[in-house]
């Protein structure tokens, strides 16, 4: 099992920038997929970003394309999100995760999470 913790949240204004950050205790595998999501009181967790440990390839989703930026430092066991245009619909708490198993959008098919770093932008 690894364990998982985000930094970086935090309070700012739209269009702002942010840059939130996972440290990972424990080996990853280059099996491995790395996961950022978001959640909102009432709504389910989704999917914002996630990069294979390997390779680096990079996946978003339509809502944060070319805003957010995901990156991994595999000597640190890190992995960043950089998180530019900030707008306010992108408050929430977000979360890191690890799927064992590779390239997954849903959070039933991760295997660890971090405990979440509130986001809030205001207009």
């Amino acid at each position: 099992q690894v364990q998982l913790a985000e930094s970086g949240g935090g309070l700012v204004q739209a269009g702002d920038s942010l840059r939130l950050s996972c440290a990972a205790s424990g080996r990853i595998y280059s099996s491995h997929f790395m996961g950022w999501f978001r959640q909102t009181p009432g709504k389910e967790r989704e999917f914002v970003s996630g990069i294979r440990w390997g390779t680096g390839g990079q996946y978003y989703a339509d809502s944060v394309k070319g805003r957010f930026t995901i990156s991994r430092d595999t000597a640190k066991n890190t992995v960043d999100l950089q998180m530019s245009s900030l707008k306010p619909e992108d408050t929430a708490v977000y979360y890191c995760s690890r799927n064992r198993n590779g390239y997954a959008t849903t959070s039933r098919e991760f295997d660890d999470w971090g405990q979440g770093t509130q986001v809030t932008v205001s207009s």
